[in-house]
């Protein structure tokens, strides 16, 4: 018999080298899992609630999201080489091992626990036929009975699928039978058109349903055992949602014509009773639920093992192992203690119908998840996305919509707490920065976000103070100019700038730069974002001209030009290169930093206004002052530091004029209620030394570079100094 159905079905592929065709290895478990607990012991509860066209709403509704789903997954899966873990393959390949297991982790959890659901199914049943014996000791020697075939192999498991198949449609046999009445049945009844919904609504109908078209991950779950998953999960997914819908569309028209509707709430096996042949019945549910039992705890485990490989879960190594064989036993141990565990919680709570809502919730996130994957990749288009099975972008964005309204329509407490988890669980496994041996399509996301953002901005005005952060262009010929501002680079950047570091070296020294790429890591272990580039050029000057015209046309261009002041630096060259910044709308920081003290305490940051006589008005645009202010400002915010205003005027009948000045400014520029302003009439050299004491101090930068007055300042402050010049696309008021 088995040979002869083997042959049937031998074009859809054969065991091989251990491995599996569509038949055995997808087409077969998802049947099974599909046509079990819930066929024969819900179909009816079903139909007596919701009535016939109720019933069938909720059917089509289920394997709508499924076959969607369904195509979904067919799709992706021709797409990529799915590994090992099934949907956890699939989604971890697209959105990368954080999502994938922040995902999966719950849906393994709802695969453990979907064993001890089928088995409370085959406890009813048994029940029918000995009563007298208790609910436990059936779900515990069931339970026992699948875990002990399953863990003996994998091929075990599948050879006992044949004879449950050939029970099951001996079974549907007999409940055909049951429609004429020369069998003792026949259809007696007039359907309830819908249903009263008098002890549950449409919602709590379709949660107790789902779990039936589940079973479609169970044969995707088996994708490390196929010989090609990316023929056989198409075909035998889809084929074996097409027949389970009919066989349940049918049932549900059967059972509504044999039984009225309080029959059908009241009599979970109402199939046995008006079948032609009960005991076929009754075999079919025993098979069908045990064999979707066994399904499932076959394919749990191995979903556990391809999450444990990569170190997701506590323990990974351990429940990554597997025998000779390919059997993942850890896996399989920890898998039965959860199905014990809810076997325990299904006695104390109610049996099925408390684990089937569980379940669903579970179910439909993985489902949205695997309907996102397609639709993402759809949408941004990547010329790696070219599966063999293509479907319509509604099929995913249907698809997925579908999952999430159905569960908080379902239950919307349950459904906010199970996206919390997994957002939890996002963030646990994003902190742990996970490797994966495949690359994903996360970076082509954001490159395609990047560019619609792009475009939309070169389509807008050219104002953008709001909008505005710091981006830093610092070129250095060698590491250590860098390790010197590294500290005032990060304080100033943190948490929204860049750094964009420019290496220039000479022909044949490239060696002596080539440290620096070191720094992108540098940086973004500080959560700063940083590039490197190392550029070959005659001299200093021309290579950063060539540099500062190159990334002009960048969208994300730096928009101030960064240079520490050294012993060497020649005034003339910095002239240049200060006129080359101005013809790039380049703002300019120049940094002198004390060869002692460096930047002090990291406390206080001096800034230096220069007398605004005899217009004293705060508008948008300042002075040649909304860089400092900006600089100090974020300075002092990442310094958890204070601000000092000083402005020093020549007429003593401007003091008011100041103070209101600087007190406004204060107000407008939202300063920190820290800042202190000083006005003072007389000479800036004359206050200078009275001022108060700084750990860096900020001034305006003149047209004309004079590097002895930059020099003064830094033994006359008794400080680390910084000369800024504005580009005229910041504003310290906006």
């Amino acid at each position: 018999m088995i040979e002869n159905i083997r042959s049937i079905f031998s074009f859809l592929g054969q065991e091989e080298n251990g491995k599996f065709g569509t038949f055995d290895g997808v087409f077969m478990p998802t049947l099974l899992t599909i046509m079990g607990a819930v066929m024969y012991l819900r179909t009816g509860w079903v139909v007596g609630n919701a009535g016939l066209l109720g019933g069938i709403a909720v059917i089509l509704l289920a394997n709508f999201i499924t076959i969607l789903t369904g195509l979904s997954i067919s799709s992706v899966a021709t797409n990529i080489r799915v590994r090992a873990g099934g949907a956890f393959s699939i989604i971890s390949q697209s959105l990368g091992l954080e999502v994938g297991g922040s995902v999966s982790v719950p849906f393994y959890l709802a695969q453990a626990i979907s064993v001890a659901f089928y088995i409370f199914a085959f406890s009813e049943g048994w029940q029918r036929i000995f009563p007298s014996h208790p609910t436990w000791l059936v779900v515990f020697v069931g339970y026992g009975l699948c875990f002990a075939i399953a863990y003996v192999s994998v091929n075990l498991a599948v050879r006992v699928r044949y004879p449950i198949l050939f029970i099951i449609l001996l079974s549907l046999f007999s409940i055909f039978l049951g429609s004429f009445e020369r069998f003792g049945g026949g259809f007696t009844q007039t359907p309830q058109m819908w249903g009263t919904f008098a002890d549950v609504s449409f919602w709590g109908v379709f949660a107790v349903f789902f779990p039936a078209v589940t079973g479609i991950l169970t044969g995707v779950n088996m994708s490390g055992t196929l010989k090609n998953p990316r023929r056989s999960i198409p075909i035998g997914v889809m084929a074996g949602i097409f027949i389970t819908m009919i066989v349940y569309l049918a049932l549900a028209y059967w059972v509504s014509r044999v039984a009225t509707p309080t029959e059908l709430i009241t009599n979970v096996t109402i199939m046995v009773d008006r079948a032609a042949f009960g005991w076929a019945v009754m075999a079919g549910i025993l098979a069908a639920t045990f064999s979707a039992a066994l399904n499932s705890l076959v394919s749990a485990p191995r979903v556990l093992q391809a999450i444990a490989e990569h170190d997701i879960v506590p323990g990974g190594q351990i429940f990554a192992r597997e025998t000779d064989t390919g059997e993942p036993r850890p896996a399989m141990f920890l898998t039965g203690a959860i199905g014990i565990a809810t076997l325990i919680f299904g006695l104390s709570g109610g049996g099925l119908n408390t684990i089937a809502p569980l379940m669903t919730m579970f179910f439909l996130i993985v489902y949205a998840v695997l309907n996102g994957v397609v639709l993402m990749e759809q949408m941004i288009g990547l010329v790696s996305f070219r599966p063999l099975f293509r479907v319509p972008v509604w099929v995913p964005l249907v698809g997925l919509a579908g999952c999430l309204g159905s569960m908080f329509l379902i239950a919307p407490l349950f459904s906010l707490v199970a996206v919390i988890v997994i957002v939890l669980l996002y963030i646990t496994l994003s902190r742990r920065q996970l490797r994966a041996p495949w690359s994903d399509v996360r970076s082509g996301l954001f490159v395609t976000v990047a560019e619609w953002a792009a475009k939309r901005v070169f389509s807008m005005p050219d104002s953008q103070e709001r909008a505005w952060r710091p981006s830093l262009l610092v070129p250095v010929d060698s590491p250590q100019p860098l390790r010197g501002s590294y500290r005032f680079l990060k304080a100033f950047t943190y948490p929204r700038g860049s750094v964009h570091i420019l290496g220039m070296y000479q022909d044949g020294q490239k060696q002596q730069v080539q440290e620096l790429e070191s720094f992108e890591n540098t940086f973004a272990n500080d959560g700063i974002f940083s590039r490197v580039a190392l550029v070959s050029a005659p001299d200093f000057v021309s290579g950063l001209r060539t540099g500062m015209e190159v990334l002009r046309m960048a969208f994300f261009r730096p928009n101030i030009l960064f240079l520490p002041i050294r012993p060497d630096t020649n005034e003339s060259a910095l002239q240049q290169v200060l006129r080359y910044t101005k013809d790039n709308k380049m703002g300019v920081i120049l940094y002198a930093k004390h060869p002692e003290i460096s930047l002090g305490y990291e406390k206080v940051i001096n800034v230096w206004i220069r007398d605004q006589s005899p217009e004293w008005e705060v508008g948008l645009r300042l002075s040649n002052l909304d860089l400092a202010l900006l600089l100090a400002y974020k300075l002092a915010r990442n310094w958890q530091g204070r601000i000092n205003l000083i402005t020093i005027v020549s007429d003593p009948n401007e003091v008011a004029n100041g103070e209101k000045f600087l007190a406004d400014l204060t107000d407008i520029g939202r300063m920190p209620r820290t800042t202190q302003t000083f006005v003072r009439a007389g000479t800036f050299t004359e206050w200078l030394p009275q001022m108060p004491q700084a750990d860096l101090n900020i001034f305006g930068l003149q047209q004309k570079i004079n590097l002895q007055f930059v020099n003064n300042m830094v033994t006359a402050t008794d400080s680390s100094c910084i000369f800024v010049r504005d580009s005229g696309e910041e504003s310290a008021l906006a």
